[in-house]
């Protein structure tokens, strides 16, 4: 009777790739075959027993320790040759590993896409590392094990959510890398609720027929500002694009020249007012630009007069501005529409908090601008969302360009952005609950306070290794907005023996809950003014992690 071969394999393992295997074990391993018994010929369907047990790698069995004749083979006897092409060779194939993987119980509920992607990623990058460095490829990284790990790190990694929570540590309030403004929780269940099910986001429950998805927050936001009209659309880029659109498409939109400002990712007022249609009319010089600057300007080909709010900086020293309410008397003597583009935006006066004045939506149009655009997503501390409120003539106007189609926002915006605003009309109540305004107007005591609880928490941490202290430095507003403004903080400050801050940076920012802070003085900083209460423990865990 006939010996079994050696070689078992899986039930999907097809006989190309059994010959393939025996082909690649006799050109790693020469005489190997010969040596087992097993006949090194072409193979034949009959020659050939197939069994359900797992498959044995002959292309890695240089990892595997085989017991034959009281020999035993180890990877190293037959893999000192760091010859490129050597290595090549014992890199195996897709549909090897794949029929091996497929055999795994904790690969069964993988895509396949996902799985072959992953293999053929990992092998590229190491047929790309032996071309590049073979000396410096060792037998364990051509191992069933490294490789195996190498593939499972990335389906892990594109089967995880790519957007994840995440703690800020930064001390910038309005992050815009990180997410810009927290939502407030009351928003968010109104926005859990909608998302689940079907809402009236365009329909009238009084009369039965079609309605308007503005109407959810059109009248809220007129009570608010003091707006006869309103609406919003996907951001506030979008709400000046649509309304130069309506309002000065092929005619001269007049601007001071010390007000073209960038937004932030390159996009520029000139380019936006370019695309709108509307014809830029600088005036003014950088730091100064008056009244008269403006009205000597105005011609027939004049649309619209221009006022932008330069949020995101500041010009300081000779420097001159013209207000809103001189440009909107000048509007009216010459009959031409006046828009102030606030970009934060907000319906509170800080000042009265202790920070710099900015100025309020509700100012703008007490002093008759008759659009004003700002962000939802900013001061505003709503979703992402540009608004646009002005008289009812310009907002009619606006709401039948075909643009607002395209740039509407969808029920999930309007369900945050709804409850975000009916929480000012109690500003007080505003304050504790949007965390964007409870972020900029926390007491110096309470910072201190959360800073003290970490760094005991720290300190309680039974290693040499780690150094904490408590550090006063200063948080931003971020957001394009507040640029001069400098918020007292404090800061917990850690150093770990044997890291660099650069060290501790990124290990804490690749972690399970990515912690994101600063380096000052060599050291890792955590400011407290952006840190949640119950993210302490969450920076502790991660903090152990670093010393394991």
């Amino acid at each position: 009777m006939r010996e079994k071969p050696f070689f078992r394999v899986g039930k999907n393992f097809r006989r190309p790739f059994l010959t393939e295997i025996l082909s690649r074990t006799e050109m790693a391993f020469p005489g190997l075959l010969e040596h087992m018994g097993t006949p090194n010929a072409p193979l034949r369907k009959k020659e050939v027993e197939i069994e359900p047990v797992i498959m044995l790698q002959a292309t890695y069995i240089h990892n595997i320790n085989r017991y034959i004749s009281g020999q035993t083979i180890m990877a190293e006897s037959n893999s000192a040759s760091n010859n490129p092409q050597d290595l090549l060779r014992r890199l195996p194939g897709v549909d090897i590993l794949l029929a091996q993987l497929t055999e795994n119980p904790a690969f069964t509920n993988i895509p396949r896409s996902v799985t072959v992607k992953a293999i053929r990623k990992s092998i590229n990058e190491l047929r790309e590392a032996i071309r590049a460095n073979p000396e410096g490829i060792s037998g364990f990284d051509l191992s069933s094990d490294a490789l195996l790990e190498r593939i499972r790190n990335e389906i892990h990694a594109a089967m995880s959510e790519n957007l994840v929570r995440l703690v800020n540590a930064t001390g910038v309030v309005i992050h815009t890398n990180l997410g810009r403004s927290l939502i407030a929780e009351d928003a968010v269940r109104h926005l859990t609720e909608t998302a689940a099910r079907y809402s009236n986001l365009e329909f009238d429950l009084s009369t039965g027929r079609r309605g308007s998805r503005y109407s959810a927050v059109e009248d809220i936001l007129c009570e608010i500002s003091g707006a006869e009209a309103g609406m919003v659309v996907n951001n506030n880029a979008a709400a000046v694009l649509l309304a130069l659109d309506s309002l000065a498409k092929d005619r001269e939109v007049i601007v001071s020249r010390g007000e073209l400002v960038e937004i932030g990712g390159s996009f520029r007022i000139p380019d936006i007012m370019a695309k709108s249609g509307g014809i830029l009319r600088e005036v003014g010089t950088t730091n100064r630009t008056h009244l008269h600057d403006y009205e000597r300007a105005i011609n027939e080909r004049t649309g619209l007069l221009l006022k932008v709010h330069t949020s995101n900086f500041a010009i300081v020293g000779f420097s001159a501005s013209v207000p809103l309410a001189e440009m909107v008397r000048l509007g009216e003597k010459y009959g031409l529409p006046v828009m102030e583009d606030l970009g934060s935006g907000t319906f509170v006066d800080f000042k009265q908090y202790g920070l710099m004045k900015e100025p309020t939506v509700q100012e703008s149009i007490a002093a008759g601008a008759g659009l004003v655009t700002f962000s939802g997503d900013k001061l505003l501390g709503g979703p992402q969302g540009g608004i646009l409120l002005g008289t009812r003539e310009i907002m009619d106007k606006i709401k039948k360009n075909p643009l607002t189609r395209a740039l509407r926002i969808d029920k999930l915006t309007l369900a945050a952005l709804e409850t975000t605003l009916r929480l000012y009309r109690d500003e007080a109540g505003a304050i504790k609950a949007i965390p964007t305004l409870a972020m900029l107007t926390c007491p110096l005591s309470q910072i201190r306070e959360k800073a003290e609880t970490l760094y005991k928490r720290l300190g309680a941490i039974e290693d040499e290794r780690i150094g904490a202290g408590l550090v006063d430095s200063v948080s931003k507003a971020g957001g394009g907005s507040f640029p001069l403004l400098e918020i007292p903080t404090t800061c917990v400050r850690i150093r770990i023996d044997g890291r660099s801050a650069s060290q501790v940076d990124r290990l804490l920012r690749t972690g399970p809950v990515p912690v994101i802070g600063r380096i000052e003085d060599d050291a890792f900083l955590m400011d407290m003014r952006t840190v949640m209460a119950d993210e302490i423990d969450i920076i502790c865990d991660a903090v152990r992690g670093l010393l394991t």
